[in-house]
């Protein structure tokens, strides 16, 4: 059912009948209703009383926005803190990350649904290495990964966000803090650039930043 709401065939706003969905897939109720509720946790669907459960809709391009610069305040902040000479740099993990996401690429035609697990996983490693669960937790409960992948398929091979990944993870095991904050923020600024081809117009917005230099320290 996740996979049917991220690639759209359940389209946004849509009414799910519990009973027609345990029929279709052979199963009870019971199932398809804590299926439903973790994707509650999730928001892509919500409950709403003598309604049940739907879709949620669509970001809208003011909602992307405002996630992504968000984002732009937390995670070059967050590459920055784990570009340390210490044990808790990520590095290895990271490339870990990057490799296994490599080999499915080779495997697999489909990536949207393990680009976004693999986005999820990359950044989670960066944030947890900063050392603040409160901004670890503050930025899950966005789905930012979740909602955005829903909006377009902005990077079908995964091949431009492997490169970006990479240029992060390289200057964190470098234990450069200054290239890891410009490069997360490069990141994300670019990312931010390929969701918003969702939206007729989207070239005509002013830039996520502009063009200055990445915010530094912006969480002490």
């Amino acid at each position: 059912m996740r996979a049917a709401i991220l690639e759209g065939e359940i389209a946004p706003g849509t009414r799910i009948n519990i009973d027609a969905v345990a029929r279709s897939l052979g199963v009870s109720q019971t199932p398809v209703r804590e299926v439903l509720q973790r994707l509650e946790g999730d928001n892509l669907v919500v409950y709403s009383p003598g309604r049940g459960y739907s879709t949620t809709p669509l970001l809208g391009l003011a909602e992307l926005r405002s996630l992504f610069e968000f984002r732009l305040l937390v995670e070059p902040w967050a590459a920055r803190s784990a570009a340390v000479d210490r044990l808790a740099n990520p590095a290895a993990a990271l490339g870990k990350e990057l490799a296994g996401f490599r080999e499915t690429m080779a495997a697999t035609g489909d990536l949207r649904q393990d680009l976004v697990a693999h986005d999820t996983r990359f950044h989670d490693t960066i944030l947890a290495a900063s050392g603040n669960p409160v901004v670890r937790h503050a930025f899950a409960q966005t789905h930012c990964h979740l909602h955005t992948f829903r909006l377009y398929p902005a990077d079908v091979d995964g091949a431009i966000t492997v490169a970006e990944h990479s240029a992060v993870r390289d200057a964190i095991e470098a234990c450069l803090p200054e290239q890891a904050e410009a490069a997360m923020a490069e990141h994300i600024r670019n990312s931010f650039d390929r969701f918003a081809q969702a939206f007729e117009g989207h070239a005509e917005l002013s830039p996520l930043e502009d063009g200055g230099p990445p915010r530094k320290r912006i969480i002490r």
